[in-house]
């Protein structure tokens, strides 16, 4: 099938020119779903993959707004519909000024087969902008958020596309999104997740995308007949993922010694402990800080900024057990990954989307270790998402253990699902396969079945 996969891929490049990470994600799963086409050539047939490559809508925006000075800026806004064959769509809105079209339709792609791993009924899109919440004031972010809604509300609903957070976009964003959403249609639906506890949110989906994580590290492990007991653990950010993979390592025996930021990161030989993650809790979400600061707080930790010219992140050279990258795309380069394996690295779950360079995956998965790619290991967000409108649709709220329960039931799903698929393909033990296969089939399925608008 590699002559298919070539021709394939020059003709993505060709239709999407200058989006390297689009580019990326698709590839990844083109490889691997290139064993499934040879057992069911009526996949290729219906030009499954080539639909699925392809957004069903790509909806492009100004977002005029006024900052506290009285001056006026324009931003542009996106949102990606990439595919509905299960469900509606759904995937974060994220704001950063790295946000362009090619990011959004990575994560839009990568997303489908994210949904179609949790077993719930959920399309895949992605949106979001190149504004920065950083360093605005909340009235500043408020008007962004009421000038944005204002014309994405044209294009969403609880059963056509239900947006969450990302990147950018936390409770304080989702709630001036919904509440001029609300004003806007005049009704109260559940149109967004995210949302604040007593207003129609979900126990436990701050957590969610962490926890899901350390679950799948967790499931990884006891395939080898072992628990994370113990464990040293490599945790970069310092956002909502990676606060929570912290506490869930913490709540099963392991220990985490790194976070970082933009700015650097952090490495504590001693472990991040309640006390401490508390304090970076307060730091990150509360006081907007920098994780420069852990270090001046905590004299056993030591701080290195981000040298932009590195070809290597020096926060993957420490000697650890397991990784949870949890900041963004391509954080871990080449040389990076080479280095983790170098240092005892032997699990690597994935809290962010995509954070492996493809030569960085091949190390993993030629080294055989325990590799958990982000579409399946940091599905447990989207997973509570999708609870949050089961919840929304029955005007009922589960508690936190009950939420809980279920998001673990998901992800020893997820695991199971990737493990049987790798092997039934011919790749026993491929995480990568094993997740792109079992995504793509279930999608690639509804869609034979609602023909050619499938």
């Amino acid at each position: 099938m590699s002559d298919y996969s070539d021709q394939f891929m020059a003709a993505v490049r060709a239709k999407n020119p200058a989006e390297p990470e689009f580019h990326q994600a698709v590839q990844e799963v083109v490889e691997s779903v290139g064993l499934v086409l040879g057992k069911h050539p009526e996949y290729r047939k219906a030009k499954i993959m080539e639909r699925i490559a392809e957004p069903e809508r790509v909806i492009m925006f100004r977002v005029p707004w006024m900052d506290d000075q009285g001056e006026t800026h324009v931003n542009r806004g996106f949102r990606i519909e990439m595919n509905s064959a299960i469900g509606p769509y759904k995937g974060g809105l994220r704001f950063h000024p790295s946000v362009n079209l090619g990011i959004l339709k990575f994560l839009a792609f990568e997303q489908v087969f994210k949904n179609s791993l949790t077993t719930l009924p959920m399309g895949g899109g992605k949106g979001g902008t190149d504004f920065d919440p950083k360093g605005k004031s909340d009235d500043e972010v408020m008007r962004f958020c009421q000038s944005f809604m204002m014309e994405l509300y044209r294009h969403i609903g609880p059963n056509t596309d239900v947006p969450a957070g990302d990147i950018g976009v936390g409770g304080r964003e989702i709630g001036f999104l919904f509440g001029t959403y609300k004003k806007i249609r005049n009704e109260f639906t559940g149109v967004l997740t995210g949302k604040g506890l007593n207003w129609g949110g979900s126990l436990i989906r701050p957590e969610a995308t962490g926890y899901g994580a350390v679950y799948f590290a967790a499931e990884m492990l006891a395939t080898r007949g072992e628990t994370l007991e113990g464990k040293t653990c490599l945790v970069s950010g310092s956002g909502n993922v990676a606060q929570y993979t912290v506490e869930k390592i913490l709540d099963l025996g392991g220990k985490s010694v790194t976070l970082s930021d933009s700015g650097g990161y952090i490495y504590d030989p001693s472990g991040i402990d309640r006390d401490k993650l508390a304090y970076v809790m307060d730091l990150k979400n509360l006081r907007r800080g920098r994780i420069q600061e852990y270090a001046q707080k905590f004299s056993e930790a030591t701080y290195t900024p981000v040298d932009p010219l590195s070809e290597e992140n020096p926060l993957w050279n420490h000697k650890a057990d397991c990784a949870f990258p949890s900041a963004t795309q391509n954080e871990i380069r080449a040389k990076d990954a080479q280095n983790l394996l170098n240092n005892g690295v032997y699990v690597v779950s994935e809290g962010a989307n995509m954070p492996t360079v493809p030569g960085g995956v091949d190390l993993f998965v030629q080294e055989g270790i325990l590799y958990g790619p982000g579409k399946a290991a940091n599905a447990g967000g989207v997973a509570v998402s999708g609870l949050e409108m089961s919840q929304n649709s029955m005007r009922y709220a589960w508690s936190r253990e009950e939420v809980d329960k279920k998001l673990h039931g998901i992800m020893k799903s997820i695991h199971r699902a990737c493990v049987e698929a790798a092997e039934t393909y011919g790749s026993k033990g491929n995480y990568v396969n094993g997740a792109n296969i079992a995504g793509f089939i279930k999608v690639a399925d509804a869609m034979m079945d609602q023909g050619i608008f499938g």
